[in-house]
């Protein structure tokens, strides 16, 4: 750690900095695993999907909530119970025996990895308050972060491949007892005189919209998409959310206050911001089972290659803080999200080819890592720095939401798309197969299980994994781009013309 920091301030910034790498571990090692618990847990295509999705569900169902715990009885005191929590939930998600255990325990883990994530930005808040020191640490603390997401992938291949997938989870119960002494030593406590009460009603709502409709995305295709239980399930989400509404529309305290929203550059990073986890970071969950399974790659291997999709990440965000100052956020956002869709396009073409690879799938992970790398940081920045000081606390806190709802409702979106691509290719090669057992098969083959059944050949279930990767990037290309075009437009509607530059 550099001079510039006294030795409290080391051991306050280390205790941060391990459980921000234990919060972005927990969502890019895992994905690497799930060809593994499909073999292990005998677990299927749509429970592969909820062991990912509890987590970002009960991520956002903490968000907005913990922030006002913290502020009224003690940072460091709920930093504490976090970090515990989290490192108990990730031993019990180590040590669970079957598929349903896991998911309960990863939904645990997500309550305490959303506690833990606004518990170590509130404490760095207010450790490190002034010019040089705070730079310093937010340097590293970003720095940490996006190591733990950008090589998550590779930690989580390697766990595997020299012992168990149960030690993608428990290592983090080590990690949880270094972090919890050094915060009991370095932190000191701090609270907020006028924290308001917690806004309990619209933390319930938002959290059933959100859960409602990825459940009608997952188990549609089971009970129908039209069918009484399908449109109840809808209908109760659509009225979570108008509930939602109504609740901050009516709280004399909201944790929306959608008033920001007319602040139209905020309102733009806000669409960056959840285009982003519209594309690039679902698609990251399923890329490693076109690796493994598509490609034939070990979990070595294939952490390897996705390193092509995750390092543009880190390297990056200077460049883009650069092109930030010298075109501005409402150009730099949406041509980040553009070539985030570039990249989605070449993966496509990369998957198609006539002898895929890491090779060909180079070209379009590195330029989707680019593009992310571009639009992630100034979409932050401006939505932090786009209204008053006083309510970048709660601009953050909706910028987080807003990824982790996006993250929750893509992965069922994208899971969806890839089961239905599958599914469509095996019905030209099985036409006699009844369209229950097709869809069954298509979620096995989806899963990562390469099957051999009469009539279907390794070959056809590879090219019927590739068919529906193909809709899956296809999906991420466009919808991508179709938000870029959004956020451009809420940037710039209404600017003013410039003669001769640009506004």
């Amino acid at each position: 750690m550099p001079n510039t920091l006294t030795r409290r301030g080391v051991v306050v910034l280390s205790a941060v900095c391990i459980a921000c790498l234990m919060f972005g571990l927990e969502i890019s090692s895992v994905p690497t695993i799930l060809p593994t618990l499909e073999e292990v847990l005998h677990a299927d295509f749509k429970q592969l999907q909820w062991v990912m999705n509890a987590y970002t569900l009960a991520v956002t169902a903490v968000l907005m909530a913990v922030g006002a715990l913290a502020d009224r009885y003690g940072r460091k005191r709920i930093f504490l119970i976090s970090i515990a929590a989290f490192g108990i939930t990730s031993l019990i998600c180590g040590i669970a025996g079957n598929v349903y255990m896991l998911i309960v325990a990863r939904f645990l883990q997500g309550m305490s990895g959303g506690a833990l994530l606004i518990c170590q930005i509130a404490v760095l808040s207010h450790a490190f308050r002034e010019g040089r020191e705070r730079a310093v640490a937010w340097g590293w603390w970003g720095v940490i972060f996006g190591i733990g997401l950008g090589f998550g992938p590779i930690i989580g291949g390697g766990i595997v491949a020299v012992s168990s997938w149960k030690w993608v989870f428990l290592i983090h119960g080590l990690l949880a007892v270094v972090t919890f002494v050094l915060t009991v030593t370095g932190v000191h406590e701090s609270k907020d005189p006028q924290a308001g009460r917690l806004d309990v009603a619209g933390i319930l709502t938002l959290s059933l919209a959100v859960f409602c409709l990825a459940f009608y995305i997952t188990q549609g295709p089971d009970f129908g998409f039209v069918s009484p239980t399908g449109l109840a399930i809808l209908g109760a989400s659509v009225a979570s959310f108008i509930a939602f509404v109504i609740a901050e529309k009516v709280s004399a305290r909201p944790m929306f206050d959608f008033s920001v929203f007319g602040i139209r550059p905020f309102s733009g990073a806000i669409i960056g911001s959840s285009a982003m986890n519209t594309s690039f970071w679902p698609f990251m969950i399923y890329l490693p089972i076109w690796m493994q399974v598509g490609l034939g790659y070990d979990s070595v291997s294939a952490g390897l290659s996705l390193l092509a999709y995750t390092v543009p990440t880190l390297v990056m965000p200077p460049f883009a803080e650069r092109l930030s100052l010298r075109y501005r956020p409402n150009l730099v956002i949406p041509a980040g999200l553009l070539t985030i869709g570039v990249g989605f396009f070449l993966m496509r073409f990369g998957i198609g080819a006539a002898h895929p690879s890491w090779l060909t799938m180079l070209p379009g992970c590195l330029v989707a890592g680019i593009g992310l790398g571009i639009a992630n940081t100034p979409v932050t920045n401006t939505t932090t720095g786009s209204v008053s000081s006083d309510r970048a606390g709660m601009a953050s806190g909706i910028d987080m939401s807003a990824r982790m709802v996006s993250l929750a409702v893509n992965i069922a979106i994208m899971g969806f798309i890839l089961a239905s691509g599958v599914a469509a290719h095996l019905k030209q090669a099985l036409p006699d197969l009844d369209a229950t057992k097709l869809r069954v098969l298509a979620e096995r083959i989806s899963a990562g299980d390469g099957i051999s059944i009469p009539g279907l050949t390794v070959s056809t279930v590879h090219e019927a994994l590739a068919a529906g990767f193909g809709w899956v990037t296809l999906y991420g290309g466009i919808g991508v781009w179709i938000m870029a075009a959004l956020s451009f437009l809420t940037f710039n509607a209404g600017a003013p013309r410039a003669s001769g530059g640009s506004a």
